[in-house]
């Protein structure tokens, strides 16, 4: 069940124009300590108000089979932003999906924070995933996210893309049916300046993963980001794991609406000190 552009830009035009209005807004499930619980009810209940057929001209290479993930099912659309209260909930809801990657003979991509490594490697061992034998045949990659997102210590936008393309199913060797990438995404916390980039980039890579099978999961810890800062997240994810279940997510922006936005909410914020003066 996903929303439309129709629905999307009338949320913006008449935030009252639509049969949730009697929710909170989202903005406001945020501002408490119980955000993943509110979002996942909000979420559930938007999930049940709409539904279309089509989901942002999204169109994959080829047809492949859904993936078990989070309760649910990937289809088509396989972007997904998960967010996650502690590294408990964080594995207990990825785990089998990861699990079942190795099985079935998809590429394994995961990007983890520089002291998560041993802990990562320890858990994959304790659900039977035979890590070092995944990576001596190539079919398991670890890659520490400082080191993936901040070469020579800045976020370069279109670096990223293009590894990204690179790594995809279509172009990468091996002979693998598909990827199965899942990033950790603390390190754009260090600096505000790569929290506003990676927001961007969020938005931008959609165009790259529509075009492969992949299922690419952007893993977010609620406690490290801020409400306004997850809201974005939501917008440029056309799917979402929130309370450990995974939705359609009735927030996604296209990217050609939600970038626009985003120069006009950067223009109005160099405008904004000029005209205090």
């Amino acid at each position: 069940m996903i929303a439309s552009r129709a629905w999307i830009a009338s949320r913006h035009a008449s935030p009252t124009a639509n049969c949730c209005q009697r929710h909170h807004a989202p903005s406001a499930l945020l501002r408490d300590g119980h955000r993943g619980q509110n979002l996942a009810f909000y979420l559930d209940r938007l999930t049940h108000c709409f539904s279309v057929s089509h989901y942002g001209g999204y169109i994959l290479k080829k047809v492949t089979e859904p993936i078990s993930l989070a309760g649910s099912q990937l289809g088509k659309v396989r972007h997904v932003c998960a967010f996650f209260n502690n590294n408990e909930e964080e594995y207990r809801v990825l785990l089998p999906f990861i699990k079942n990657g190795f099985e079935c003979g998809d590429k394994a991509v995961h990007v983890v924070n520089p002291d998560q490594r041993h802990d990562h490697l320890q858990r994959l061992a304790a659900a039977g995933i035979d890590h070092a034998a995944a990576e001596q045949s190539g079919q398991f990659e670890l890659k520490i996210n400082t080191e993936a997102y901040l070469r020579d210590g800045r976020f370069d936008q279109d670096r990223m893309l293009a590894a990204f393309e690179q790594m995809a199913s279509g172009n990468a060797k091996g002979g693998f049916p598909l990827s199965r990438i899942c990033c950790r995404m603390d390190w754009a916390v260090e600096d505000q300046s790569y929290v506003d980039d990676l927001v961007e980039f969020e938005s931008r890579v959609n165009d790259v993963w529509r075009r492969h099978d992949d299922a690419v999961i952007c893993t977010y810890q609620l406690s490290k980001f801020g409400g306004g800062t997850v809201m974005d997240i939501m917008r440029t994810h056309p799917m979402i794991i929130i309370g450990g279940i995974l939705y359609h997510n009735p927030f996604f922006v296209p990217a050609e609406i939600f970038l626009s936005e985003l120069r006009e909410r950067r223009a109005r914020r160099t405008v904004s000190p000029a005209a205090a003066a």
